[in-house]
């Protein structure tokens, strides 16, 4: 008994020291260059959410100097490949704010379009065929601007060419939700605002595939609204493009691309 009670007045004293009951940290002590280099292999194998936590902690104890920096463009590929778009955006943004001047911060820029560009593809669209240009345009929206972003500031980036393509993959799939829009239009009998709609794409969206569909919902609201004379100006117009052969294509989508830590990384992560 007195044994019991020696062992749980031991226990009480260790508890007050701090002994029992905090949890045990590996990294405390680090250098900026140890948390660095442990994130970084935790990254190369895959273990995002460790990785993630380590350059989290490399902010928190060194926010300045060469690690720190390259930590915060690393952690918003860590969160982009964790699937948290949100806050892979918000990383890549604050690299941006933090960083403009960065050799690298062209990379962050196209990061987060490649982010938007992704977001709303689901599990099942990865196996599955969909016609994308269904979804809410929101996350497209936010691509091209994104896209359009990188290539203004940079032209001369090495990743401008795969988002000039992908702005016009984008552009074609807002054109076509357009489309489908007006379609909805016409099936509720809104025959003026589905014509309306059509207008906007064959303005807003030349050089697109679009544009032959939206002639053909133009020509059939017009004659539902028994204006012939507009309805016959767009099926001239529509004959006289497809004869002349001037309709384009899809533009087709821009194929998968594996981004890695690599391709962006520019420190010595050597100790020394």
């Amino acid at each position: 008994m007195r044994r019991a009670i020696l062992i749980f007045l031991l226990a009480i004293g260790l508890s007050g020291c701090g002994i029992i009951g905090k949890d045990f940290d590996e990294t405390e002590g680090w250098t900026a260059a140890e948390l660095y280099n442990k994130a970084a292999r935790e990254m190369d194998g895959n273990n995002y959410s460790r990785a993630i936590e380590l350059y989290r902690k490399l902010e928190t104890r060194y926010p300045f100097g060469r690690y720190a920096m390259q930590g915060q463009l690393d952690v918003a590929y860590a969160y982009y490949k964790s699937e948290q778009p949100e806050e892979a955006i918000a990383a890549a943004d604050r690299f941006i704010k933090l960083y403009p001047q960065n050799p690298y911060v062209d990379y962050a820029y196209y990061l987060k379009g490649i982010v938007s560009y992704n977001r709303s593809v689901g599990f099942i669209d990865r196996f599955i065929p969909t016609d994308q240009s269904q979804r809410d345009p929101g996350s497209a929206l936010d691509a091209f601007e994104d896209f359009g972003e990188l290539v203004r500031r940079f032209p001369d980036s090495r990743y401008a060419a795969d988002a000039r393509q992908r702005m016009l993959y984008l552009r074609s799939n807002l054109a076509k939700n357009e489309v489908h829009v007006a379609r909805y239009y016409m099936k509720r009998g809104a025959y003026l605002a589905a014509a309306n709609r059509a207008q906007y794409v064959i303005e807003r969206f030349q050089r697109t595939s679009a544009v032959e569909e939206a002639l053909e919902v133009m020509i059939d609201a017009y004659d539902r609204l028994g204006k012939e004379q507009l309805a016959a100006d767009a099926r001239r117009v529509l004959e006289l493009n497809r004869r002349e052969g001037r309709f384009i294509d899809d533009t087709p989508a821009p194929e998968e691309i594996s981004l890695g830590r690599r391709i962006w990384e520019y420190l010595s992560l050597d100790e020394n």
